[in-house]
């Protein structure tokens, strides 16, 4: 995505591409193949990253993330040298603008960027703008709906400079959400919804809760708020006496005493369970709906045993964990063991891996 240019959130690329999802504590990459209608996972690897680096998914130290995602290519073993990345949703403003429908492409961008001026609060120079037929208006076959995604070149930028420093090229710079739709497409035939089902897809990451609501493989509505396993990884820290690492560490491969179970993390599951309560209730306030079908958990905070089963039985809603690659095969220096445990926090990185093959 280039200044006031159609290049990058949502343009479309011919040469391998890694999916690289720069996460508040973690790079996450995946590259992947495909033969007919099935893919495969080539490549992934997951690096953490120190502390503060990402702050609310905003890139600070660019050096470090740059560092991570060198760490990222090299043990996941991919060749390719061109990336996806992504921008959050508070980075992103996106409006749907009508359109004649009898413009070619040159025209229609030149009149995207003349209407994108109505839309957006920044100088258009400092912005990065892209914009996505959607299809013809309701009722009216002359015009067309089109999708107009902005954000500060700022946002960009970093993501371009970071990934440049891990060795790779940014050929496209997506949005979160839009990723989170492209990789939801591979989940949708596993769902038990009825045809026009409402599902929640609900990621829970280390310093950020997102609420995608997705209809036809649509998102119709999305909505961020400041809570994840960060506070989980905090909590264990102060409790036990441990550094940033080590809890980390601990929270995934255990070692903990038996009172952290029951004192640390059910009430953390607890707190998780409300976090997702509130954010359906303020998509049921704003909307015409008043219950999903399906609740998708995706997200690193996914993976806590029995997390599940207690966002079903306490809101009452069918809940399942996202596993994006379930269908994939796997290439040789893929470890399947790893992999299932990490699926749930790859759905942007998949769906940015999924740029490959537009």
């Amino acid at each position: 995505m280039t200044k006031g240019k159609n290049v990058g959130l949502i343009t479309k690329s011919q040469a391998p591409l890694v999916g690289v999802d720069i996460s508040s504590t973690a790079v996450k990459l995946l590259q992947l193949s495909r033969s007919g209608d099935r893919y495969r996972v080539e490549h992934y690897a997951v690096e953490p990253l120190p502390p503060n680096a990402v702050v609310e998914k905003n890139i600070v130290e660019v050096e470090a993330v740059g560092e991570a995602i060198r760490r990222a290519v090299s043990r996941s073993g991919t060749k390719a040298k061109f990336a996806a990345a992504a921008v959050s949703g508070s980075a992103v403003i996106t409006k749907i603008i009508p359109m004649p429908a009898d413009l070619d492409d040159d025209d229609m961008e030149s009149q995207v960027e003349l209407e994108a001026v109505n839309y957006i609060p920044y100088p258009i120079e400092e912005v990065n703008l892209d914009f996505e037929v959607l299809g013809a208006m309701p009722g009216n076959t002359e015009m067309v709906q089109v999708l107009l995604a902005a954000s500060r070149s700022e946002n960009v930028e970093m993501r371009a400079s970071a990934l440049e420093l891990g060795g790779l090229t940014a050929k496209v710079v997506d949005v979160e959400a839009f990723a989170i739709e492209n990789a939801f497409g591979l989940l949708a035939n596993t769902l038990n919804i009825p045809r026009d089902g409402i599902v929640a897809m609900v990621d829970v990451g280390a310093t950020m809760t997102t609420l995608n609501i997705l209809r036809n493989g649509r998102s119709l509505y999305a909505r961020e708020q400041v809570f994840g396993g960060k506070q989980l990884t905090d909590e264990v820290m102060r409790r036990y006496g441990l550094s940033y690492e080590e809890a980390g560490l601990a929270k995934r491969q255990g070692g903990l005493p038996e009172s952290y179970e029951i004192e640390v993390l059910e009430p953390f599951k607890e707190a998780l369970v409300q976090q997702i309560s509130r954010l359906l209730q303020f998509f049921y306030a704003g909307s015409e709906f008043n219950r999903v079908d399906q609740i998708v958990l995706a997200g690193g905070c996914a993976s806590i045993p029995g997390i599940a089963e207690m966002v079903e039985e306490q809101l009452g809603v069918q809940t399942v964990i996202a596993n994006p690659l379930a269908q994939m095969t796997l290439g040789s220096r893929v470890q399947a063991h790893a992999l299932a445990q990490d699926a749930p926090a790859l759905m942007i990185a998949c769906g940015l891996a999924l740029r490959s093959f537009d």
